[in-house]
């Protein structure tokens, strides 16, 4: 038996401090995010650190949210400390795909950045920001302890002749597969039509819509109403099921009336069924898991711990849609995140960026929403860290007119029947 001398098991970890308080541009935590967290978890006298805090407020910029040698510091992917191309150790990678805190770039960017020499495993998830031990807590617990025994221990077991990776598609429903993204995924490219439709077929026309802060839930509800804050376009019922595994992106043609606005992107899943419940937050459910009765004892007991936990469950509601995924952007950060390049009113921009990454399944029957809308409320967190709307990012008030015919969505999708 061979001994070896490290692994990575990271749980929710965060791969580029940036993305943790930012998203392209946008300020997705409460101003003066940087310092607080420092007074968070630093109990010194507010004297005492003084200095050191008004540097950090100074040092991360949250008047332009732009990238900056402060940031890049504390990015892991390609910083100037620490790169994951540089990383070793084998690695066991968790990540909730609905957290918005560690969102899931902060592990699919690092993922895929990592040599390929790398021994690695990852779970994907429909939680946000959560410790599997709380999920599937025998399956993971025999998971890892089979990882620390063939990495730490060199024990000869079958943990590497398991597939790669596990993924939750909903409620109880996990499926493994050898590689992340799924490797039968293929990108397909949808475009919002005049009537409302999102299909393959060329577009014509434009739409309109203010950069006002506004809800995920408010811009993704009654999708066929009229509303001046958003658009939305939907697919016809799906024939089949339909999954989404990777990192879709999205490319708008649009005109601004003002300099910059905050350009938001939903993709909803339309239709009725029990989901995971992300969003519910409670004595006994946080984050998609709910407490269910009982307890699991695992491992030894002492005096002071006696190694027993409460179990947990998901945690499930029945809904007409979810969010899926998002993108948002400052749209003078459209060239550079290290860099603001206001915007000429009245000028037309092809302006194309990221979504955050996701592994979902579409039901058959449900429809594929696309939602173009301003700022993210839900992601402007005060204090406490719940999506209460401070005045990070209050919505400029601009106008974003949009050309439908240079507007489109690409999606990577595993699917049988493809949309039209």
């Amino acid at each position: 038996m061979r001994e070896r001398s490290a692994t990575i098991v990271n749980i929710s970890g965060y791969t580029s401090g940036y993305e943790n308080s930012r998203n392209n541009g946008t300020l997705t935590w409460f101003k003066g995010g940087a310092s607080w967290q420092s007074r968070r978890v630093d109990k010194d006298p507010d004297e005492k650190c003084a200095a050191v805090r008004q540097k950090l407020l100074e040092d991360s910029d949250d008047d332009t949210g732009n990238y900056n040698a402060y940031w890049h510091e504390g990015n892991y992917r390609n910083g100037s400390i620490s790169k994951a191309r540089n990383i070793r150790a084998s690695v066991f990678s968790v990540m909730g795909m609905q957290d918005r805190n560690v969102v899931g770039s902060q592990f699919s960017e690092w993922w895929a950045e990592l040599p390929r020499t790398v021994q690695r495993k990852a779970w994907v998830t429909q939680y946000g920001h959560l410790d599997p031990f709380w999920a599937r807590r025998e399956v993971w617990l025999g998971t890892l302890h089979q990882w620390f025994d063939h990495e730490l221990m060199g024990v000869a077991n079958d943990i590497m002749r398991l597939p790669r990776v596990d993924v939750q598609l909903g409620p109880d429903r996990w499926i493994t597969q050898a590689a992340w993204p799924a490797p039968a995924a293929r990108t397909t490219t949808l475009r919002p039509q005049q009537d409302g439709s999102l299909g393959r077929k060329p577009s014509t026309g434009t739409g309109s819509y203010l950069d006002t802060a506004q809800t995920e839930v408010g811009m993704a509800g009654d999708p066929g109403t009229t509303n001046p804050n958003r658009l939305a376009f939907l697919t016809p019922p799906l024939e089949n099921a339909m999954r989404l595994s990777g990192t879709p992106s999205v490319s708008l043609r649009l005109k601004l009336d003002k300099p910059t606005a905050n350009l938001g992107v939903l993709l909803v899943d339309y239709g009725q069924d029990t989901r995971i419940d992300y969003r519910a937050l409670g004595p006994t459910f946080d984050e998609g898991l709910k407490f269910i009765g009982g307890e699991d004892c695992v491992g030894q007991s002492t005096a002071d711990d006696d190694g027993c936990y409460l179990k947990g469950g998901d945690n499930t509601a029945i809904s007409d849609f979810n969010v899926v995924t998002r993108g948002i952007l400052d749209a003078q950060n459209h060239k550079s995140l290290s860099r603001s390049t206001p915007l000429t009113p009245g000028k037309p921009y092809q302006i194309t960026w990221k979504l955050l990454p996701q592994d979902y399944e579409f039901k058959a029957g449900h429809r594929l929403g696309l939602v173009l809308t301003g700022t993210n409320d839900d992601f402007n967190l005060d204090e406490a860290g719940t999506g209460t709307g401070t005045d990070a990012e209050p919505g400029t008030g601009a106008k974003v007119t949009v050309d439908l015919a240079g507007t489109s969505i690409s999606l990577p999708l595993v699917t049988g029947t493809p949309i039209k």
